[in-house]
């Protein structure tokens, strides 16, 4: 059991309202993805890590071994979400659903988000798609996350949310983030996201668009977990649509 309580984050929060969203914008165009310095403090962090063990916390556990997904595990949360969580994932929704919104628009796909993140959830719960999908995920020494995409279902948020609760140096050694995106007709390109305790990154679920000779086209991306080298890391999952 934790051996400490999460505070419950004020509306306002400091930290979300410093976010320079121009610039996190810039960086999803032009990389697939951006990073929030600092996103939770180390308290914060600690807390959530210590969560793992107490099984109340989630609706379900998965070894990834099991299902080919690579080794390490993961849980995902019940709701009520507990704090910060159920304060971020309304908090980044806002904003992100407006570069979600243009992204489509470039890639001439007619879905459009709403900005109020109870309203897309709601969409998501009349199609069925009902079960909370932020998860805490927990890697020991030889664990990786082989590349993939979270999906769920039909309606489909297309930026998430990973924010690294460890130390690396300190608790692990390893375990690099990695985003892979693949243009037509182009060998894949990697990119290794640097993070430390606290730090998020922002990323492309699926697709992004990608401005070309011809005009914008869209390309494809996958996310992962290098091999942990030593310790044990943990990471937040903040996922934006529900599953079935």
């Amino acid at each position: 059991m934790p051996s400490a309580t999460l505070a419950k984050r004020p509306a306002s929060d400091p930290r979300l309202d410093a976010i320079d969203w121009q610039r996190i914008g810039a960086d999803l165009d032009a990389q697939g993805c951006a990073v929030f310095d600092k996103l939770l403090s180390p308290a914060e962090c600690r807390v959530l890590a210590a969560l793992y063990p107490d099984d109340t916390s989630f609706r379900s556990r998965i070894v990834m071994a099991r299902h080919g997904f690579g080794r390490g595990e993961y849980k995902y949360f019940n709701y009520p979400l507990p704090d910060p969580i159920a304060v971020l994932r309304p908090a980044l929704y806002g904003p992100l659903s407006a570069i979600a919104n243009r992204w489509n628009a470039t890639m001439g796909i007619d879905v459009s988000f709403p900005g109020d993140h109870a309203a897309f959830l709601k969409r998501c719960h009349e199609a069925g798609q009902t079960r909370p999908t932020p998860l805490l995920l927990q890697y020991e020494a030889g664990d990786f996350n082989c590349l993939h995409q979270d999906l769920y279902g039909e309606h489909v948020f297309p930026l998430q949310v990973a924010i690294l609760l460890s130390q690396p140096g300190r608790d692990f050694t390893g375990g690099e983030f990695v985003l892979t995106e693949q243009r037509p007709r182009m060998q894949s390109r990697a990119e290794v996201v640097s993070l430390q305790q606290g730090d998020a990154v922002v990323f492309a679920v699926h697709h992004r668009p990608v401005a070309g000779a011809r005009g914008s086209y869209r390309v494809n991306l996958r996310h992962g977990v290098s091999r942990v080298k030593s310790g044990r890391r943990h990471t937040l999952g903040v996922i934006f649509h529900d599953a079935k």
